[in-house]
């Protein structure tokens, strides 16, 4: 008998042994031919950026790049939506008195800073005494030049009072113009940048990468999807393209010319850039402070050259510094102001006094290829007509120092950064924005109308202003406007999730791999 229950139990082991196999064996074959689930999928990307930021501190930074990376730390009372307009952002709601004055606006509850600290008036006053200059420290923007007062009367309201009715005011509001920062970091939001955005500061290491994780107590339920995003520096637009077919990056921009090589194995999007290639001077300096001279140049230099050449067509010419991007607000037709006439050009330089032309230099940033190529074409147009330009190329940090901040330039070349706001776009040739009037534009026309539509409600109104603006940008020869360029954008198959806004901005807050 003890044999036999010895033989049975024996039996009945091999008999488990073989099912539990079995359905071991089912369970390989269905997990090898069927797809991951998006919990399973590793929630990490890899964006490569052109190069690095300026600045990590949202007061300071200037440079489009930054922003492409730190509007993922930081929000403002509003927030941008990819069609252009508005929506709240800290700010649950708000109301705009009557008269145009009084801004009042009604805090979320339960918002928290990456450092666990819950958001405060105290916070939210801080961060505009900041930007206003206040308390003894520098004027950080001339955004808010027209408040009269700020205050929290109670734990969740904040009111803003204004001397004059300013039609662009909330647009001031975004993360992008007044990012929210927290008071009990102040002296280190450059080192240690700290917001309430849906991806928190990790590591910056210069000229690698900078690193975010995600916000765990992100006020928006769901979100982020993401664990953690790495803007990784690359300014060679070729190596960028070898990192994502080498699945070293999952996003970047593709070069025009390149487009094909990539089809099929990724997924492409098209981005309208909204901003504005520009040619430009310091108008400061002889021969650029003759208007004759920027109209000669005008008329010289192929924007079709520039476009075919460098973009492989992916851009449309622009006559103005605003893009179609912008719909009724842009002024169409003056594309075609300076059709290119080379002997016309010859003309208005001997009338400017330079018969025989003269020697000059554009510096341009080696940050992206476009600049240099687009140089050389500056080169061989002017040629030309008799002027002889030096190709001078810097790192982005120097170009940012030297031309855009020193103001210590003849000739660049450069990309505006598309806003969503017209005049925003347009208030950069304002003579007393001397924190981006880099081109050191003055005309008093200009600077009355940019003032006049502030003070305009009426839409239709606002748009003849704003048309009246860039025409005399065009009539003055402020730049030479080429084109607003469209990126192409490519990704990993498997990443999902990713927006397009009429500035540079890359929102990670909803982006994710999923099959």
């Amino acid at each position: 008998m003890r044999l036999n229950k010895n033989w049975l139990m024996l039996l009945l082991t091999l008999i488990v042994g073989l099912l539990i196999s079995a359905c071991s064996s089912d369970a390989g074959k269905e997990g090898s031919s069927g797809e991951k689930s998006v919990a399973e999928l590793p929630q990490e990307i890899v964006v490569r950026i052109n190069d690095d930021p300026d600045f990590l501190d949202p007061h300071k930074a200037t440079a489009s790049i930054s922003y492409q990376m730190i509007l993922n730390i930081f929000e403002g009372l509003m927030a941008p939506k990819t069609d252009g307009s508005l929506k709240e952002g800290l700010a649950e709601r708000y109301e705009i008195s009557k008269d145009g004055l009084t801004y009042t606006f009604k805090i979320r509850p339960g918002v928290k800073f990456h450092n666990g600290k819950d958001l405060t008036m105290e916070d939210i006053q801080y961060s505009f005494d900041r930007l206003m200059g206040k308390n003894g420290g520098e004027k950080m923007s001339n955004s808010f030049d027209n408040v009269v007062s700020t205050e929290a009367p109670d734990a969740n309201t904040f009111v803003i009072k204004l001397k004059e009715p300013n039609s662009n005011f909330l647009y001031s509001l975004t993360a992008r113009q007044s990012a929210i920062v927290p008071k009990s970091n102040d002296g280190k939001h450059n080192e240690n940048p700290i917001g309430t955005g849906p991806f928190a500061y990790v590591k910056y290491s210069p000229g690698t990468n900078l690193e975010l994780k995600k916000n765990e107590n992100y006020w928006k339920e769901g979100l982020p999807y993401l664990n953690k995003v790495t803007f990784t520096f690359q300014s060679d637009d070729q190596a960028a393209i070898m990192s994502l077919m080498a699945n070293e990056v999952d996003v970047t921009s593709v070069p025009w010319h390149r487009v094909s090589e990539v089809e099929g194995n990724y997924n492409l999007s098209h981005q309208n850039n909204n901003s504005s290639l520009i040619i430009t001077f310091n108008e400061t300096k002889a021969p650029f402070d003759n208007v004759k001279v920027r109209q000669a140049i005008n008329y010289a230099i192929s924007k079709s050259d520039i476009i075919d050449s460098v973009f492989a067509g992916y851009a449309v010419p622009l006559g103005s510094n605003m893009s179609p991007a912008m719909g009724d607000y842009q002024k169409k037709d003056l594309e075609s102001m300076y059709k290119r006439d080379v002997e016309k050009a010859k003309a208005l330089l001997a009338e400017a006094g330079y018969p025989d032309g003269f020697k000059t230099k554009i510096t341009v940033s080696s940050h992206n290829d476009i600049y240099s190529n687009i140089a050389q074409i500056v080169v061989d147009n002017l040629k030309e007509i008799g002027i002889d330009v030096e190709i001078e190329v810097v790192e982005w940090g120097i170009w940012l120092d030297r031309v855009y901040f020193g103001r210590d330039y003849q000739m660049t070349t450069i990309d505006l950064t598309g806003r969503a706001s017209a005049y925003e776009i347009l208030n950069d040739y304002i003579s007393t924005n001397d924190s981006e009037n880099f081109f050191l534009f003055k005309n008093d026309e200009y600077d009355k109308i940019m003032a006049d539509v502030l003070k305009e409600s009426d839409q239709a109104k606002q748009i003849d202003y704003y048309h009246r603006a860039q025409e005399i940008l065009a009539e003055q020869a402020a730049a030479v406007y080429v084109a607003d360029y469209q990126i192409v954008w490519g990704s990993d198959k498997q990443v999902t999730g990713l927006k397009s806004y009429p500035f540079w901005f890359h929102d990670m807050s909803e982006v994710k791999f999923s099959n």
